[in-house]
C-alpha cells in the first residue's frame, strides 16, 4: 500500500453549490483532524463510524474556513481500499483552495490525474478494465454509453476474459505436465477436447472484437459526413442538428474551407457530425485542400449526408456523384434534397430522375424552414444501425482492448493451426500461454508501469 496521503478537488472545476475534496491514504484521518473543528467534539474522524457523515467546520488559525460534511470510509472497504474522507464544502472556488492547501501543509500531497481510481487497482478493488470503465462512465453522455461503462465497471467484460483464461490455463497445466514426461510418451491433454475449446474461444474472442465497431460509435459518437457542392446548405442545416450557429453560413460559395465537427445526442444515440468543404472545380489552392479533406472524412465516416440544392441541380452532377460514390462504398447514404420550400411538388419528380441510378434513402427538407427536418433525425436514427444495449451485455469500447484481443485472436489460431498439424507440446503451450497474456494484459493480471501510466493519465484529476 503507497505510504503517501493523497488529495484532490474530486468535483468539476469552478463554482457550484458544493464541492467535494477527497483525502485517501493512511494518515486521511490524522490529517482531517488537525483541521476540522467537529460540531460534536466527542466524534473525529478517527473514530467516527464508517460510512457515516458528521457536521464541522473547517479552521485555519482560529477562523473559520467553512462549515463542512465530513464522510468516512475506512480501509479496506473504500474506493481506492485505504483510509478515504470526503469534505463536501461550498462550491467557492477560494474555500475549495483554502481546504485543499491546509490539508497539504498537514502532509497531504495533491494527487495526480486518475490516482484515487489507481489506487484501487494496485489494492486490489478492481482490475484494469474497470478501472477504465470509471473514466467512460464520467464522460458517458447517453443512456447507451452510461449502460455499456457500467456493465464493464461491474465485470461483465472482466468476467468473460476470466472464463477464458481459466479455460485456457487448465489445458496448458496438462499440456506441460506432459513436457515432464516426455520419455514415456504419455499425453493428459486430450488433443480433440482442445481443439473444441480452441475453437469455441477463437470465437468468443471473434465476437468480442466484432462488438467495438458498436461499442466505439457509442462512446465516440457515429461520424456523420454532411457532403455535396458549395452553397446547398450544410452548415445551415450542421447548425440546425446542433441547435446553435457552430458553422458559417454565407452566400459565398467555398465559405466552408476546413472540416467543423461536433456531437449532438439523438434519441439516445451521440451522432458525430462533420460539415465539410463543397465539392467543385475550383483553382483556389486553399479550397482544394479543404475538399481533399472532405474525400477523407467521406472514408471516415459511417453515415454521409449528401445534401443537393432543389434549386440548383448543376451540369457537374456526374462528376460529383462518380466522386461521392466512389469514396463512400459500404456506408449507408441518405439522399438529402434541401430548400424544397423554394420548388413546386412537380418538380421532384425531375429531381428524382436526375438520381434514378442512387438506390439509398431519399428526404425532402429545408434546413432554414425546419422542414422534415425531423424525418432526417430519425432516418440517421435508423442508419445507425445500433442494437439496444442490455444490462450483462459485453461490448468492447476501448481501442486497447481491441488491439489485445486482436492479438489473442492470433495467437488461439496458432493453436488451432498447431493442434491441426499435430506440433509438438512445447509450441503448443507456448502459443497458449501468448493468447492468455494478451488476455491478461486487458485486465491488468499483465500490466507495465508505462501502460499504467498512460491509462490513468488520461483521467481527471480526483477521480
Amino acid at each position: 500500500m503507497n505510504s503517501t496521503t493523497i488529495a484532490a478537488i474530486s468535483t468539476a472545476p469552478g463554482i457550484g453549490g458544493i464541492a467535494v475534496i477527497r483525502v485517501s491514504g493512511k494518515n486521511a484521518f490524522v490529517y482531517c483532524d488537525a483541521i476540522l473543528s467537529p460540531k460534536n467534539k466527542s466524534i473525529s474522524t478517527l473514530n467516527q463510524e464508517a460510512y457515516t457523515v458528521s457536521f464541522g467546520s473547517i479552521v485555519n488559525k482560529n477562523e473559520t474556513v467553512d462549515d463542512v460534511l465530513v464522510s468516512v470510509f475506512k480501509a479496506p472497504n473504500s474506493f481506492t481500499g485505504e483510509n478515504v474522507v470526503e469534505i463536501s464544502c461550498h462550491g467557492s472556488i477560494f474555500v475549495q483552495q483554502q481546504i485543499l492547501q491546509l490539508l497539504i501543509q498537514q502532509g497531504c500531497v495533491l494527487a495526480q490525474p486518475g490516482e484515487f481510481t489507481q489506487r484501487a487497482f494496485l489494492n486490489g478493488k478492481m482490475d484494469l478494465s474497470q478501472a477504465e470503465a470509471v473514466a467512460d462512465l464520467i464522460a458517458s453522455t447517453s443512456a447507451a454509453s452510461h449502460r455499456m461503462a457500467m456493465n464493464q465497471m461491474r465485470g461483465g467484460f472482466s468476467n468473460e476474459l476470466t472464463k477464458l483464461r481459466t479455460q485456457l490455463l487448465d489445458f496448458v497445466s496438462l499440456v506441460e505436465l506432459e513436457l515432464d514426461f516426455n520419455e514415456e510418451d504419455v499425453e493428459f491433454a486430450d488433443r480433440s477436447k482442445l481443439k473444441i475449446l480452441a475453437s469455441e474461444i477463437e470465437q468468443l474472442i471473434s465476437n468480442l472484437s466484432d462488438s467495438f465497431r458498436v461499442g466505439n460509435a457509442i462512446k465516440n459518437g457515429i461520424p456523420v459526413a454532411l457532403v455535396g457542392e458549395t452553397n446547398v446548405g450544410k452548415s445551415t442545416l450542421l447548425n440546425l442538428l446542433l441547435n446553435e450557429d457552430k458553422a458559417i453560413v454565407s452566400d459565398i460559395h467555398g465559405t466552408t474551407r476546413d472540416s467543423i465537427e461536433d456531437s449532438v445526442n439523438l434519441n439516445g444515440i451521440t451522432f458525430r457530425f462533420i460539415d465539410t468543404a463543397g465539392i467543385r472545380n475550383t483553382k483556389d489552392k486553399i479550397e482544394n485542400m479543404g475538399i481533399e479533406r472532405t474525400y477523407q472524412k467521406i472514408e471516415q465516416a459511417a453515415i454521409v449526408l449528401w445534401i443537393v440544392d432543389c434549386t440548383q441541380v448543376t451540369e457537374h452532377i456526374e462528376w460529383l456523384t462518380d466522386r461521392i460514390a466512389k469514396r463512400s462504398e459500404g456506408k449507408k447514404v441518405i439522399l438529402v434534397f434541401n430548400k424544397i420550400d423554394k420548388i413546386a411538388e412537380d418538380e421532384r419528380e425531375v429531381l428524382g430522375q436526375l438520381f434514378e441510378q442512387f438506390e439509398g434513402e431519399r428526404i425532402y427538407i429545408s434546413a432554414r424552414d425546419r422542414i422534415n427536418t425531423e424525418e432526417l433525425q430519425k432516418a440517421l436514427v435508423t442508419a445507425s444501425q445500433l442494437p439496444e444495449i442490455s444490462p450483462g451485455d459485453v461490448i468492447v469500447n476501448n481501442i486497447r482492448h481491441f488491439e489485445a484481443l486482436q492479438h489473442a485472436k492470433t495467437a488461439i489460431l496458432r493453436v488451432i493451426d498447431g493442434l491441426e498439424s499435430g506440433i509438438s507440446g512445447d509450441f503448443l503451450s507456448q502459443d497458449i500461454r501468448e493468447c492468455m497474456h494478451f488476455l491478461g494484459e486487458i485486465t491488468g493480471q499483465i500490466s507495465n508501469n508505462e501502460i499504467l501510466g498512460n491509462i490513468f493519465g488520461k483521467f481527471c484529476i480526483g477521480k
